[in-house]
């Protein structure tokens, strides 16, 4: 009797400590910005603030978040704060489609560089009518990845076969299960060529520089913030509160800005807890695919 009233006292304390634990996460982690649907609704202008972080893997909450801003009257500009090495090119694609279209409905764009914004991270910051940088923010980096693994000659150290029954040569090509070969190469070199040339495209209309200037430098290399400075990718020297000055001044907007953050997902302790199994298994079962992301 005495073991199971401990019994039950440990399992009651469990259970207390499970929701304290879940009510420090709702206060932590909850959406600090649930007043940001009536501060969309009420009157005086404002700016919207979109946060890019980490490798870019999926575009649809941001565009949700940069369409939000764009539908909104009272948010004249959109500040894109971006600490990314980059990722997916379609991603990375799909949301500066989404703040050029912003810009063409009138809002100011400012980009805002954290400590890194390359490759990928530089292509959204060219959606932008502004770029600013910190001396020593990380970026550049223009260039495409794909990598491949070859376990070939593991598996058959292993006396394993890999079959593959396919309907065209190049249907396999890059599989684990056999080295490439040279027509793999030229196939992939050409496939990574018409993106490699898309963003080429992208940085020459966008900072109206002639392409030969834009492939001297867009040999994958990152440069810090002022080296950008130097090469005409970024515009504008300085931290994220010279970028809020920088756009409120350019919206038209008097004394301080209010700073509206896109309404976030909840996140319970289960989402904390899987997250970063959800991210590798996402860039795995997505895996290979082009990037626009430096590589560490």
């Amino acid at each position: 009797m005495r073991k199971l009233s401990e019994f039950i006292m440990l399992g009651l304390l469990i259970f207390a400590a499970v929701i304290f634990i879940s009510a420090v996460v709702s206060v932590f982690f909850r959406d600090t910005d649930s007043e940001d649907g009536l501060s969309l609704s009420l009157g005086g202008d404002r700016i919207g603030l979109v946060e890019i972080k980490g490798v870019i893997l999926d575009s649809e909450s941001v565009i949700k978040q940069i369409k939000r801003f764009r539908e909104a009257g009272n948010i004249k500009g959109i500040l894109v704060r971006i600490d990314s090495p980059g990722g997916g090119v379609a991603a990375s694609q799909e949301i500066y489609k989404a703040l050029k279209r912003a810009r063409e409905q009138g809002k100011v764009v400012v980009a805002s560089m954290s400590s890194v914004a390359a490759s990928g991270g530089y292509y959204i910051a060219c959606a932008a009518d502004t770029i600013v940088a910190n001396p020593g923010t990380t970026t550049g980096s223009i260039g495409v990845i794909l990598n491949f693994f070859d376990f070939s000659e593991l598996l058959k150290r292993w006396g394993i076969r890999y079959n593959v029954v396919k309907s065209g040569k190049y249907k396999d090509a890059g599989s684990f299960g056999r080295p490439m070969t040279p027509e793999d190469r030229i196939y992939f070199q050409q496939f990574i060529n018409d993106a490699f040339e898309q963003f080429v495209e992208v940085v020459s209309r966008e900072r109206n520089l002639e392409r030969e200037q834009v492939l001297r430098i867009a040999d994958g290399r990152v440069f810090t913030g002022r080296q950008a400075y130097e090469y005409n990718l970024v515009d504008v020297l300085g931290s994220f509160d010279d970028a809020v000055e920088l756009i409120a001044e350019m919206a038209g907007i008097e004394g301080k800005p209010k700073i509206i953050r896109a309404e976030k997902e909840k996140v319970t302790l289960l989402d904390l807890l899987l997250g970063d199994v959800q991210e590798i298994v996402q860039s795995i079962t997505t895996w290979p695919v082009l990037r626009y992301q430096l590589v560490y």
